[in-house]
């Protein structure tokens, strides 16, 4: 995990000009069909997977089978463990019970996804696991919200028994490739730089608010460059 950044050291927000070459940031051209496994898309507490719509066209005919499984939240009443049942069952019923995956969560997507990654064997079948501004370390915002009416949202709380359970477990993504994606002014991750997985890179992305991470130029490029990476 990198180091917490200070206001001192860290570069400010700076969306690139479309129109502006950058060719360091260049894509990889995609891998074969055969290189890479299905890709499985985790979306945030109160979206739907229309929120990975432009993701997807950046991806299309370049990084095929993509599942985008719908986990309706309701209002925040429902444990985030149980979502991650869901996500398991929504794999196994695309792709079997073995078939290897890649899992990008966004926001809750990346907690969900690694609830079931780490306590309902999504380990043994998950290659690369792509956080994107994910309260991996919980969130601040959370704090206020009781157990009893918002279930999802208090499992976020920094230290909850969730959190605990994941954190706690040095071995629980033992084996599988973790990258974490954040922006300094999230302002549903609180502190934002906590929003990372506890193995692999993390990664700033130079955006302003939490949703353009996953639907801005500025944070799909890097993100799509990663998913493309052999």
């Amino acid at each position: 995990m990198s180091d917490s950044p200070s206001a001192a050291d860290t570069p400010q927000p700076d969306t690139p000009k479309p129109d502006t070459p950058q060719p360091d940031r260049l894509l990889p051209e995609a891998p074969p069909a055969s290189a890479s496994p299905p890709l499985v898309l985790v979306h945030g507490l109160w979206d739907t997977p229309g929120l990975f719509r432009r993701l997807e066209k950046q991806l299309e005919g370049r990084r095929e089978p993509v599942l985008v499984p719908h986990l309706p939240h309701g209002l925040g009443e429902r444990p985030v463990l149980e979502l991650a049942r869901e996500l398991g069952e929504e794999v196994d019923a695309s792709f079997g019970p073995h078939q290897e995956v890649d899992v990008l969560g966004f926001s809750l997507g990346g907690v969900i996804a690694r609830t079931w990654i780490q306590l309902l064997g999504g380990r043994e079948r998950t290659r690369r696991f792509i956080s994107v501004g994910s309260p991996q370390q919980g969130s601040l915002l959370a704090l206020p919200w009781p157990r009893r009416w918002l279930s999802t949202v208090a499992d976020l709380r920094p230290g909850s028994p969730l959190l605990q359970r994941l954190n706690d477990d040095p071995d629980g993504l033992e084996g599988v490739d973790c990258t974490s994606f954040w922006c300094l002014s999230d302002q549903m991750v609180v502190p934002s730089w906590t929003g990372v997985l506890p193995r692999g890179p993390s990664h700033q992305l130079p955006v302003w608010h939490h949703q353009q991470l996953i639907t801005s130029p500025a944070g799909l490029r890097p993100i799509v460059a990663e998913l493309l990476r052999p």
